[in-house]
């Protein structure tokens, strides 16, 4: 579905790959409904926007608030007339921590935002989408969500859950206007970590050295990636040079595979 003239609702707008999407779709054509839980830095992406402003509304939204969710589509189409597509793209991750350190209100707050809050998202949205002649749904999973990542196994389990629930989506509406893609980024320049509440002590020097062989894309480009294969109907779209790597890697030899990351990794893990 080519995005120009089409309405889109992304959420996550506030920064990162939301705020690159939404100014990306808007530069395009299309009108933006941009979401957020945080109304300044979605205010920011509004100001951002510049000229294009007339064609984006803003929501302050939690993903995790199913009544707030059921509310949006109604807003979205006062503002905008009709609506076309969602990227489900708000996540967060974990604490780096293994799973037996990880307390009951990370795993909660991990598993409402990044599958609760795309699946009332998916539920609020659909009947609109299937009335449109064309729409699209597109859920961002991670790298993660098809490769584990110790110290990230719930934030990895919710974005192996998007995953399939984005491909049996894509099964179930195939004779329907709405097409379905599922993305995994790699390792994209945003401040997830941030807004996620995570702290991170500095890298060792090794790490620093290995992470600028492949340094972290921009959001930007990543938009780009995504709204591409948006238009192009993909089934799946790998972003970053990492992720398709990886997919690579792990498909040819997955327990070589995971023993590679966890040493690339061990050194975040809390004793």
């Amino acid at each position: 579905m080519h995005v120009k003239s089409k309405v889109i609702v992304v959420t996550g707008a506030g920064s990162g790959i939301g705020r690159a999407l939404t100014l990306h779709l808007l530069q395009k054509g299309a009108s933006v409904a941009a979401a957020d839980l945080n109304a300044q830095t979605l205010e920011e992406t509004g100001q951002l926007a510049g000229s294009l402003r007339e064609r984006l509304s803003l929501h302050t939204l939690n993903v995790t608030d199913k009544a707030a969710v059921a509310a949006l589509p109604e807003a979205v189409i006062a503002a905008h007339g009709s609506v076309d597509g969602i990227i489900n793209n708000a996540g967060i991750i974990q604490p780096f921590v293994r799973l037996h350190q990880l307390d009951y209100d990370a795993i909660e707050r991990v598993l409402n935002v990044n599958l609760y809050g795309v699946i009332y998202m998916t539920k609020a949205f659909l009947p609109h989408l299937l009335q449109r002649p064309a729409a699209h749904i597109v859920n961002i999973s991670s790298m993660a969500g098809f490769f584990p990542v110790p110290g990230q196994t719930l934030y990895g389990a919710s974005k192996a859950a998007v995953k399939l629930l984005t491909e049996g989506l894509y099964a179930e509406l195939t004779n329907t206007p709405v097409r379905v893609t599922v993305v995994f980024p790699g390792s994209v320049a945003t401040n997830i970590t941030q807004n996620s509440n995570v702290t991170i002590d500095m890298p060792a020097p090794e790490v620093s050295e290995k992470s600028r062989n492949m340094p972290p894309l921009p959001a930007e480009t990543a938009a780009e990636i995504i709204v591409r294969g948006m238009e192009r109907d993909q089934f799946q779209v790998y972003v970053g040079r990492d992720s398709r790597l990886m997919n690579l890697f792990y498909r040819f030899n997955p327990l070589a595979a995971t023993r590679f990351m966890y040493n690339q990794m061990k050194w975040l893990l809390r004793e």
